[in-house]
């Protein structure tokens, strides 16, 4: 039988956990996850444990951080006046907002990570920055 590798089209159903356990996303229910191995379009550790699976392979794949969203960058943290900040927006510690980027038009998602009299402090990671993953892969199709 085929194993998955680089170049392939692939379709897998997978549950996606924290190493406490807890589960982030999952494809049960939808449809499988359809992607290009070795093309980026998934995490490196995701993209790496698929290949070499047979179609029907189950298993488990541990991801560290830097085959995951990499590290916290302290750089994607930023800490705005409240005086700054429109008064009528109820800011709270993790409500999502979408920021602006000067000059290019685009919007970054951020987190509210700490709010005071004087400051916002707002994170543009990815909300699995800094986190190892376990993921319960099954590949259904090569192709």
């Amino acid at each position: 039988m085929a194993q998955a590798k680089s170049g392939d089209k692939v379709s897998v159903h997978y549950t996606g956990k924290l190493t406490d356990g807890t589960i982030f996303d999952s494809s049960a229910g939808r449809e499988p996850l359809v992607f290009e191995l070795g093309t980026g379009m998934v995490i490196a550790g995701f993209d790496n444990g698929i290949t070499g699976m047979t179609i029907g392979d189950k298993k488990t794949v541990h991801i560290p951080v830097d085959e995951a969203y990499g590290p916290v960058n302290p750089e994607y943290m930023a800490m705005f006046p409240r005086n700054e900040i429109p008064a009528d927006i109820p800011y709270e510690v993790g409500m999502q907002l979408n920021m602006h980027q000067d000059g290019t038009g685009q919007v970054m998602p951020v987190v509210v990570t700490e709010v005071t009299d004087t400051h916002i402090t707002l994170d543009a990671n990815h909300p699995l920055a800094g986190k190892d993953l376990i993921f319960d892969i099954e590949l259904v199709a090569i192709g």
